[in-house]
């Protein structure tokens, strides 16, 4: 039987999706035997990311960020899957397709954040941009959601009674 997959583009960005994207990309690279390509983008600095003080990080600590997520990702992974690890800077869509578009990928697997279509229409969602414009494939993966702890069961009386039955008489 000959892999579907040969060459799968993971994308990382620290998130619990992520996380689970890359487990999920594992896996299938081990059933493939297929080559894993991590990539995470560093995003332009929006304005929002001011610091109080009205500047910017340092450029540095935010690279060293992203460097950080992708090591710990790349870390993450069973030593029998092949990796590649690649750091590049912006928009984290575009990084992905032009990737996809430029070499050989059967596949991209990344976490879908899940924000809904308001979130996605205002600010528009990354994984919703590369399922738009990826020449190949696009598998999104959600972390597990924790589920409420059930409410404990109301108590039972649990007294016994080692009573003897009243004699009549």
């Amino acid at each position: 039987m000959s892999s579907v997959y040969r060459n799968i583009l993971v994308a990382v960005d620290g998130s619990p999706d992520a996380d689970a994207a890359v487990a999920h990309a594992a896996a299938l690279a081990r059933d493939q035997r297929a080559r894993l390509t991590l990539l995470t983008a560093i995003p332009p600095l929006p304005a929002t990311a001011l610091l109080a003080s009205g500047a910017a990080p340092p450029r540095s600590e935010v690279v060293r960020h992203y460097a950080d997520v992708l090591r710990r990702a790349a870390e993450s992974l069973p030593a029998d899957v092949s990796v590649t690890t690649l750091l590049v800077e912006g928009a984290p869509a575009r990084a992905l397709v032009q990737r996809a578009c430029s070499e050989e990928y059967d596949l991209i697997v990344m976490g879908s954040h899940g924000h809904g279509r308001l979130h996605g229409a205002l600010l528009g969602c990354v994984s919703q941009k590369v399922l738009h414009a990826s020449p190949v494939p696009v598998l999104l993966a959600r972390a597990p959601r924790e589920e409420p702890a059930p409410a404990p069961a109301p108590a039972r009386s649990t007294s016994r009674s080692s009573a003897a039955p009243l004699a009549s008489g």
